[in-house]
C-alpha cells in the first residue's frame, strides 16, 4: 500500500511543478538545476573593471595578434610589401575572370566616389565632395602595384580602407582593374598593334 501513496505523492508532485506554476511571476531567480553556465561572471563591451589600471575592460589586442583565417604566408599577397617597401606585379593570376570580379568589386565600393571610368567625375563629387582622386592620374599610375593595394586596403587621406570589406584577393582583383582603367585613359594610338590600327584605319 505505501508504493500506492509514493507513487500518489510522486504525480501530485510533478504535476504541480510541471502545471502549477504556469503563468505566475516573481522576481526570485527561477531554480536551475543545470545552469549550463548561463549566467557566468564576463566583462560586458565598455564596462568597468577593478582589474586592471585604467578601469576599463576594453583592451586592445596583444601586438603581433592576427585573426583567424586571415594569415597568409606570402607577405606581398597579404600586405603589398615586400620588407618595407611595396612592391610591383601581381601576386594572384592575372585572367579575365580576375578582371571581371575587379571591375564587379570596383563599381560597388569605389565607382560612388571615382567615378566608373576612375576619372573621379562621380556622384560624391556633384554633391558637392571636390576631393577625391582621380585614379587616372599620373601621380596614382606611378604608384605600384603593392601601394595601390595599401591604399585598397587601409585608405588613404578621407578614404577609409576596405580590408573589413574585400578579401585579400578582391583588393588585388580591383587593383588588376585600376591598372586597365589607367591603361585605357592614358593610352595613344602606339600602344596598339599594327594589325589593331590597320583595322581602325589609323
Amino acid at each position: 500500500m505505501r508504493y500506492v501513496y509514493l507513487i500518489f505523492i510522486v504525480g501530485v508532485v510533478g504535476t504541480l511543478a510541471i502545471l502549477g506554476p504556469r503563468g505566475s511571476k516573481t522576481t526570485r531567480p527561477p531554480l536551475e538545476v543545470f545552469p549550463d553556465m548561463d549566467r557566468m561572471p564576463k566583462y560586458h563591451p565598455q564596462a568597468e573593471s577593478a582589474f586592471f589600471a585604467d578601469g576599463r575592460t576594453d583592451r586592445l589586442p596583444v601586438d603581433g595578434t592576427v585573426a583567424r583565417g586571415t594569415y597568409y604566408e606570402d607577405e606581398y599577397l597579404a600586405t603589398g610589401k615586400n620588407g618595407e617597401a611595396f612592391g610591383k606585379g601581381f601576386p594572384i593570376d592575372v585572367t579575365n575572370d580576375a578582371m571581371a570580379r575587379g571591375e564587379d568589386r570596383y563599381n560597388i565600393y569605389c565607382a560612388i566616389c571615382h567615378g566608373a571610368a576612375g576619372d573621379g567625375d562621380s556622384m560624391t563629387k556633384k554633391y558637392g565632395m571636390l576631393t577625391v582622386a582621380s585614379l587616372t592620374d599620373q601621380r596614382l599610375v606611378d604608384y605600384t602595384d603593392g601601394q595601390l593595394y595599401d591604399v585598397v586596403k587601409n585608405g588613404k587621406g578621407l578614404m577609409l580602407g576596405y580590408a573589413d570589406r574585400l578579401s585579400v584577393e578582391d583588393r588585388w582583383n580591383v587593383v588588376l582593374y585600376l591598372r586597365a582603367l589607367q591603361r585605357a585613359a592614358n593610352g595613344t594610338v602606339e600602344d596598339l598593334t599594327p594589325a589593331k590600327r590597320e583595322e581602325l584605319g589609323l
